[in-house]
């Protein structure tokens, strides 16, 4: 039988042990956390100046001379991102479904492989296909065809969280609805998606952020303007594809609204992120 004072010993070694490893856990997430720091006070400390007004809502000048905007990459921007969301979103939560509720069936397992290659598939590769299919053969781009690479970049984010936030639902829920004589179909609809909303919201936030950071495959595909899109069947300006231009050209001023685009982009992923965390962590305490 140990004595008293061992036990003491014992416990008191556990309690040391825990607190070390809770240091050392604490430390190696601030380590991690440091290079993001890093990146956004100097995101931050290099584009603030260029923000105003006129920089938000006029277009560029022409090369070498100064002030000017991103008006017109903001709109493409937005525009190609909700086109994209237009298309990849439904059809993303339904596939996100039937993985998530018809999981048994050999086309489940071929369709969750197809899902899973399409997350690994470099965007510059998905780029060069929409440039092969459409902008070629339409003779060229377009804000069509970029957010239609957006949307395949979109889709398998969208199929894997949904299929994931439909997991978290207790099987109980699917039991009792399908106990009082519900089609399964309307399980499905009444109960399961309607109850997972603000979940396959988080889910469709961090898509959305995810592609709006995109600039290889709006290369390939809607290409830049320097003016306002007329028509979505032309070359339509991003954010992206502008910090690009801008960052690579001779001209200083340009160099400076390149990071004046970039704080701006910076911040809309970083509020679409917060968002998206917030509705994850609401979500997770209703089901809790």
């Amino acid at each position: 039988m140990k004595s008293p004072y061992n036990l003491t010993e014992q416990s008191f070694n556990r309690k040391l042990k825990n607190k070390f490893m809770k240091f050392i856990f604490a430390f190696l997430t601030v380590l991690a956390l440091i290079p993001l720091f890093i990146i956004f006070l100097h995101v931050i400390k290099s584009g603030i100046n260029a923000i105003n007004y006129d920089f938000i809502t006029q277009l560029p000048a022409p090369a070498g001379q100064p002030g000017g905007g991103i008006a017109n990459a903001i709109l493409g921007s937005i525009t190609m991102v909700a086109l994209a969301a237009i298309i990849a979103v439904p059809l993303g939560v339904l596939g996100g479904t039937y993985l998530s509720e018809y999981k048994g069936g050999k086309l489940s397992s071929v369709f969750r492989f197809v899902v899973d290659l399409m997350t690994s598939i470099p965007s510059i590769i998905v780029g060069l296909y929409i440039y092969s299919v459409i902008v070629l053969p339409m003779k060229g781009f377009s804000a069509y065809a970029g957010a239609l690479a957006l949307a395949l970049l979109m889709f398998p984010i969208v199929v894997k969280s949904t299929e994931e936030i439909l997991k978290l639902l207790p099987t109980n829920i699917r039991e009792a609805g399908l106990a009082l004589g519900i089609p399964r179909w309307r399980v499905i609809v009444s109960i399961i998606l309607r109850g997972s909303v603000p979940g396959i919201t988080t889910g469709v936030l961090l898509a959305i952020a995810r592609v709006s950071g995109e600039t290889a495959p709006l290369l390939f595909t809607a290409f830049g303007n320097q003016f306002w899109a007329n028509s979505l069947n032309q070359p339509t300006s991003s954010l992206t594809v502008q910090i690009y231009t801008y960052a690579i050209s001779p001209f200083q001023e340009w160099h400076e609204q390149a990071w004046g685009a970039a704080f701006i982009l910076l911040l809309t992923i970083f509020i679409f992120n917060l968002v998206a965390r917030w509705l994850l962590l609401r979500n997770k305490n209703e089901y809790m």
